[in-house]
C-alpha cells in the first residue's frame, strides 16, 4: 500500500520553508509574482490580478510540497466536466462506489414485515416503485429518517481525512 502524502502539520521541518514562501508571495510586487508563476507552472500567467496571482501560487506551492489532489478526485472532476460540456460519452459514472451490482436484492426486517429491495442500475426499485436513494426506501419503510445505508446494513462511506 502506497504511503500517505505528508500533511501540513505532519513535520515542522517541512512546513517551515512552505509557510515562509507564501508570507514571502504577499511582499513580491505583480511583475515578481509573474515571474513566480512562471517558474513554477512554466508558462505566462494568465493575468495581472494580484489577488489571483497569489492563491493560485499558494496553491501550487502547497501541491509540490504536499501533493495534489488523488486519482479518483481528479477522475470525479473529469467526468462533471464532461458531463457539464454534455459529452455523449462520459468516461465513467458518477456512482457510489459502495453501491452493489444491478439485480442485488437487500433484505430488512421492519416490524416484523420482511422488505425487499432491488438494486437497478439508476436507483432503487421497492414494492414496484423506483426510488433515487435507500434512504427514501428506508424513510417509507419507517416513517422515519434513517441513513439508507446503514439501515440497510450496507458499510458506512469511508471517512476523508482531515
Amino acid at each position: 500500500m502506497a504511503a500517505a502524502p505528508p500533511r501540513p502539520g505532519d513535520d515542522a521541518t517541512r512546513d517551515a520553508p512552505v509557510l515562509a514562501r507564501l508570507a514571502a508571495l504577499k511582499a513580491m510586487t505583480v511583475p515578481e509574482l509573474k515571474a513566480e508563476w512562471r517558474r513554477l507552472f512554466g508558462t505566462d500567467a494568465p493575468n495581472n490580478s494580484r489577488p489571483f496571482l497569489e492563491l493560485r501560487l499558494t496553491y501550487r506551492i502547497q501541491e509540490l510540497i504536499y501533493g495534489g489532489p488523488s486519482r479518483e478526485a481528479v477522475r470525479v472532476l473529469d467526468t462533471l466536466v464532461d458531463e457539464f460540456n454534455g459529452k455523449p460519452v462520459r468516461k465513467a459514472r458518477i456512482a457510489d462506489p459502495r453501491k452493489p451490482v444491478a439485480g442485488t436484492r437487500l433484505v430488512r426486517e421492519w416490524d416484523g414485515v420482511e422488505h425487499t429491495v432491488t438494486v437497478l442500475r439508476d436507483g432503487f426499485e421497492w414494492k414496484g416503485r423506483k426510488y433515487k436513494s435507500l434512504s427514501a426506501i428506508a424513510r417509507a419503510i419507517t416513517g422515519t429518517r434513517w441513513n439508507g445505508w446503514r439501515f440497510f446494513g450496507m458499510p458506512a462511506a469511508p471517512r476523508s481525512p482531515r
